[in-house]
């Protein structure tokens, strides 16, 4: 294949990646956009709304490790297939009439499906793209996101409020059938994947997968994308229900609101992405060029979060939206390019899943801590105005952790250091 071919399907890979991960967050946002009419057709309290958000995770992250591993065995291709078609079959019980035990299922089901969603995603894309040409490419997959979480939402918001929220989940699935019958056309490997030659590492063939994940810079995007990952499963499950119950706007003016943060993603992520790839050009450390910018951006979006509820205007109050939903994201671009950085290329899909799995346990927590937040708050807004102020002060401690951990020159010097050592004084220095 000639450089020209290869670029070509590298973006066309890059492009599906972009529309999996979109149709990924379209599944996860429909459960909220539904939020209201779904507790009114099965009575549920908001504590109950809280633990179906959360029963999407309770497989997630598992499934995540577990796929991370997989993948470092199977061709990507088939694996994304599988993904895609799981989250199709599970929408399609949500086009019935439903009880919520089936409804719970389901999400437990999908979220089973779409946990390794991303890291395989990323390692898909990056058998295309060598270390120092990775983040744009990240930065347009994790767009997808973006596009599906909230781009998507008016058109979902219009077809639940004219066709019931049923049919949305219908839609769903019907999309998610037609991606695994493109895919399974179009998708191919990449040719960086039998190869070590632009792995991260620093060529190293292998490194214990605890002093990975003991690393510096391994511990800062742990922290700093659950912390943000906080923020996205609030957006994803709450979000419209605050805007309803707490800031009293209409059903369709919600439709349009839940699509600004990820309006401002689709922006902010790529220019922060092609933005680092500049530094990085340009001789500066990857600490500087991704730890301390990533970091950055996730502590300003829980300062947002934590002014939120102090907001004294609708302008305000959706600007500040905005950015505390948005801002964190930024991490989900420079956080997997960190931590392909340090891990040998036979790790990195193991590596990209682990670090996955851990800071979408966060999804477990949030929606339910949220939902007693509300329930037992003097009023909606009270109950919200908490929950946001509490998660801002998380996502700010996150984002100020990862900007003075992370650190890949000092963890690949300390990795070659110990792998250069004879056996007994490696045990010395371990002991």
């Amino acid at each position: 294949m000639d450089a020209l071919a290869r670029d070509r399907k590298a973006w066309i890979v890059v492009g599906m990646m972009f529309a999996f991960m979109l149709i990924n967050f379209a599944d996860k946002a429909v459960i909220g956009l539904a939020a209201v009419p779904i507790m009114t057709e099965l009575q549920l309290t908001n504590t109950e709304f809280g633990k179906l958000g959360s029963a999407f995770f309770l497989l997630f992250s598992v499934s995540a490790v577990l796929v991370g591993f997989l993948v470092n065995r199977v061709k990507t291709k088939w694996v994304l297939a599988i993904s895609a078609l799981i989250w199709a079959l599970t929408q399609l019980p949500m086009m019935f009439t439903v009880s919520f035990g089936t409804l719970l299922a389901s999400r437990v089901l999908l979220g089973a499906g779409e946990g390794p969603a991303y890291p395989v995603a990323l390692h898909a894309v990056y058998k295309w793209f060598a270390n120092g040409r990775r983040t744009v490419p990240t930065s347009l997959v994790s767009i997808g996101a973006a596009v599906g979480t909230g781009v998507a939402a008016p058109a979902l918001t219009w077809i639940i409020i004219n066709f019931g929220w049923h049919a949305a989940f219908g839609v769903l699935a019907i999309v998610g059938f037609f991606w695994v019958a493109v895919w399974t056309f179009v998708g191919e490997e990449g040719p960086l994947s039998e190869t070590a030659s632009d792995a991260g590492g620093a060529g190293l063939s292998r490194v214990p997968y605890w002093r990975l994940l003991t690393s510096r810079s391994a511990i800062g995007v742990l922290i700093a994308g659950f912390s943000a990952y906080w923020a996205l499963t609030l957006a994803i499950v709450w979000l419209p229900a605050y805007l309803t119950k707490g800031a009293g706007f209409s059903a369709s003016a919600v439709g349009w609101i839940v699509a600004l943060p990820s309006l401002t993603q689709i922006i902010l992520s790529p220019s922060m992405g092609a933005f680092s790839q500049r530094l990085l050009a340009r001789g500066h450390s990857s600490r500087n060029a991704r730890g301390l910018l990533g970091g950055a951006c996730v502590a300003f979006a829980g300062l947002a979060m934590i002014v939120l509820p102090l907001a004294t205007s609708a302008p305000l109050e959706i600007l500040l939206v905005m950015a505390a939903f948005a801002s964190g994201s930024v991490i989900y671009t420079l956080g997997p390019a960190l931590i392909g950085e340090i891990s040998p290329v036979a790790q990195r899909g193991a590596m990209l899943g682990i670090s996955n799995a851990f800071y979408t346990l966060a999804g477990l927590l949030a929606p339910f801590v949220m939902g007693m937040l509300v329930d037992v708050g003097a009023n909606p807004r009270a109950g919200f105005a908490t929950g946001f102020e509490l998660a801002g002060l998380l996502i700010t401690a996150g984002g100020l952790a990862a900007m003075l951990l992370i650190d890949p020159k000092a963890d690949l010097d300390r990795f070659n250091a110990l792998a250069s050592l004879p056996e007994r004084a490696l045990e010395t220095a371990v002991s």
